[in-house]
């Protein structure tokens, strides 16, 4: 009956709305993204990682054994999220530039609405946790625009963090659309995958208080196992002895597992080691227990989520939903080959020109994993973890885009500790979850007309293992590497970076026959070669693929310039929070002045400005009744010091730093102005700062300087300025570099 308003309420009629309902039987849904894992890493998957939660996950339900990412993180969360291709909704490459084509601006269209933009007409509440990076980085200061954060695209709830990767002990946390600090700290034993399934059961624990009959979707992405690799040292130690064996003899270990497991065909072969892989025997005693130990770290990473996901899935089943969820479990990418060919104690010098000789490795073997590294392993164990697969994450290549994913749902789907080999991409994921809950794509999302969803749901292949393949064609694209899947064929090109792009060698590769890409076909089928090839210009044309671009260094200057070259003067008032590197000072290469507005009365102690951490970053303080500034470049740290204590009359206090065309800086401390003390430094932040945010009145990460965190500024700090000269001399190529590492 509608309703109907009179003069009084005697002659009217009451009405209300009804509130979204549910297909009956939807399930509650469990997204597990892990970041930079390979498709052997899970031990349900062939590796001695102990991982025996997911593979309890496996155990009630499937492994898909073909199923394909887009060989980054931004661009498979963009795919997993939309259902779409990742050049279509515009994230072509990633979120931290926008190169001012349609598909390459860094963040999810609005004609492509997301998942639980989706699910939310139908009852569902959504909860993220852990890594987005699908804002433009430029976008994810404290006045956003919030529009592309989570909230802003369906998520009721938020905790985690926007960058590609983050400090698991000291991460750059936001909670909704607000930087907080970390509840914990190293020293009492926090790390942030602990914290992130804190909150998952905090989320799920509050909405079955509030609001059982409706169900949930819950997205989890943690750090793991991107870098930095950081767990419990003693975790770490546990694996040496399973790696001291080196790559080599751990590929043939994984591939028979493999084998055994039936994720791979009795008949695949491995293929040769990857370009510039040397045998793990060529390398001395000394540098093979450094890259046993930078593996075990990353192995401990993972094993250390997996028990933490443990507590999840047990609480699933104290709470009595197990059954009505569903979980997946997948990573975004292949493994990580950011290590280069000897892997990092901590990237942040060699990324600043100071290099990392093995002797300060292995000097530094126990710190591993610790809160003042940024560990990454060698390429070696990188191909490892994409065994039978050859090469790696950003490649197109099997070891950049086949990546394992478990599903479970005990109440919907029967199979148990099943493998199915179908063809699957991340974009099939939101067609297939529609396809199993039994709703349609909306035609609008806030008003906003949507484009059709271009992954094809695989929801039949989870009940019947003979369900028909994949009859969408896919491709492929990423830096300039192409593939294309059709009908179980796949055509590959490796990109070398600036050559042309019509000197690319495809390659040919009967998938269905040849899982590790060792049969190249090209040859002996030209037609059908060519014919794939024409295909993908097609598809690259029709999905926002153009124009290629194989340039690292330039997309990141220009947009760095394009975003910060109209602005020179930053002025930050006491209260403010955290600042996001990528939308703070750039101080990189250049000269500039930092100046603290003070009130003090003696005796003041505390830190002006932080920017960065203890791997790497700069900062002014207060100490011992002295101004000091450190400049931390990837541990090494050179300090000048006043050369005289600071009056209790002082109201300016400040640093300049002027560089030479040679490459040293004097920083120049000043005191209401006037010089205190000066130091030439040989090193300096040539390519970046931190991947660590800028603090004001503390320095609230691990420290950047020789003090104990958060060391808060305990006088009156008014604000602080900071002007930088227009004279910065940025190295295109090696910012690309060290870009391309953090992502």
């Amino acid at each position: 009956m509608a309703g109907r308003i009179g003069r009084t309420v005697a002659e009217s009629t009451p009405e209300w709305p009804e509130s979204p309902r549910p297909p009956k039987g939807a399930p509650n849904i469990l997204v597990v993204l892990f970041d930079d894992v390979g498709f052997s890493d899970f031990g349900c998957y062939g590796s001695p990682i102990r991982t025996p939660n997911i593979d309890r996950v496996a155990a009630q339900g499937l492994r898909m054994a073909g199923f394909h990412t887009t060989a980054m993180c931004s661009t498979t969360r963009a795919a997993l999220l939309t259902g779409r291709n990742h050049h279509s909704v515009g994230v072509g490459c990633l979120a931290n530039f926008d190169s001012g084509y349609p598909g390459y601006r860094g963040k999810i269209a609005k004609e492509a609405g997301t998942l639980p933009e989706m699910l939310r007409p139908h009852g569902y509440r959504n909860y993220m946790l852990g890594k987005w990076h699908v804002t433009p980085l430029t976008e994810t200061g404290p006045s956003g625009p919030f529009d592309g954060w989570p909230l802003g695209r369906g998520f009721d709830r938020f905790y985690g963090f926007m960058d590609a990767e983050t400090d698991q002990y000291s991460p750059e946390l936001v909670r909704d659309n607000t930087p907080i600090t970390p509840p914990g700290t190293f020293e009492t034993g926090y790390h942030l995958t602990e914290d992130l399934v804190d909150q998952s059961i905090r989320y799920l624990a509050d909405h079955m208080a509030d609001a059982p009959q409706t169900p949930w979707l819950l997205w989890l992405a943690p750090g793991a196992c991107h870098a930095p690799h950081q767990a419990p040292a003693d975790l770490i130690k546990s694996y040496d002895a399973v790696f001291e064996g080196g790559w080599d003899a751990e590929r043939e270990r994984r591939l028979a597992r493999q084998k055994a497991l039936g994720i791979v065909p009795r008949d695949t072969r491995l293929p040769e080691r990857n370009e510039g892989i040397r045998p793990w025997e060529s390398y001395s005693a000394d540098e093979r227990r450094v890259f046993t130990r930078l593996q075990s770290a990353f192995a401990a990473m993972l094993d250390h989520t997996d028990q933490h996901l443990g507590r999840l899935f047990d609480f699933l089943e104290q709470a009595g939903v197990r059954d009505d969820t569903l979980i997946l479990i997948l990573s975004d990418n292949g493994a990580s080959q950011e290590g280069g060919p000897l892997g990092f104690v901590n990237a942040m010098g060699p990324f600043n020109f100071r290099g990392e000789p093995m002797e300060e490795k292995l000097a530094r073997i126990d710190d591993i994993g610790g809160p003042d590294t940024h560990s990454n392993f060698p390429q070696g164990w990188a191909m490892a973890s994409n065994t039978p697969l050859r090469r790696y994450k950003q490649n197109t290549h099997g070891g950049g885009i086949r990546d394992p994913l478990v599903i479970s749902w005990p109440k919907g789907l029967p199979a148990r500790g099943e493998v199915r080999e179908r063809f699957a991409h991340a974009s099939d994921l939101v067609p297939t979850l529609l396809d199993l809950i039994g709703v349609q794509p909306p035609e609008q999302v806030a008003g906003v007309a949507q484009m059709p969803l271009e992954g094809e749901s695989f929801a039949a292949a989870l009940t019947d293992p003979a369900a028909p393949p994949r009859a969408k064609p896919q491709y492929f694209e990423m830096f300039g590497h192409r593939g294309l899947w059709k009908d179980g064929w796949k055509a590959v090109a490796f990109h070398p970076p600036g050559t042309p792009f019509d000197n690319d060698r495809w390659e040919l590769f009967h998938l269905d026959k040849d899982f590790s890409e060792t049969d190249d076909f090209a040859a002996r089928e030209p037609a059908k070669l060519q014919a794939m090839i024409d295909e993908w210009w097609a598809m690259a044309e029709a999905h926002q693929v153009l124009p290629l671009d194989d340039r690292f260094g330039p997309r990141f200057a220009e947009n760095s310039e394009r975003f910060r070259a109209s602005r020179s003067r930053f002025v930050f008032h006491a209260g403010m929070g955290h600042l996001p590197t990528d939308v703070a000072p750039d101080v990189r290469a250049r000269s500039y002045v930092i100046e603290a507005h003070v009130a003090l009365t003696g005796g003041e102690e505390g830190v002006l400005l932080a920017h960065g951490d203890a791997t790497s970053g700069y900062s002014l303080y207060l100490k011992d009744g002295r101004l000091h500034h450190t400049l931390n470049i990837g541990g090494q740290k050179t300090t000048v010091s006043s050369d005289r204590p600071v009056p209790p009359t002082a109201t300016r206090l400040g640093v300049s730093a002027r560089r030479s065309d040679e490459g040293p800086r004097t920083f120049t401390l000043t005191i209401d102005g006037q010089p205190a003390g000066s130091v030439t430094a040989t090193t300096g932040f040539v390519t970046l700062i931190s991947w660590s945010g800028l603090d004001i009145g503390l320095d609230r990460g691990s420290p950047v300087a020789d003090y104990p965190a958060p060391f808060s500024f305990t006088g009156v700090l008014k604000k602080v300025t900071v002007n930088l000269a227009d004279d910065q001399a940025l190295d295109g190529d090696a910012v690309g570099e060290a870009e391309m590492a953090r992502q």
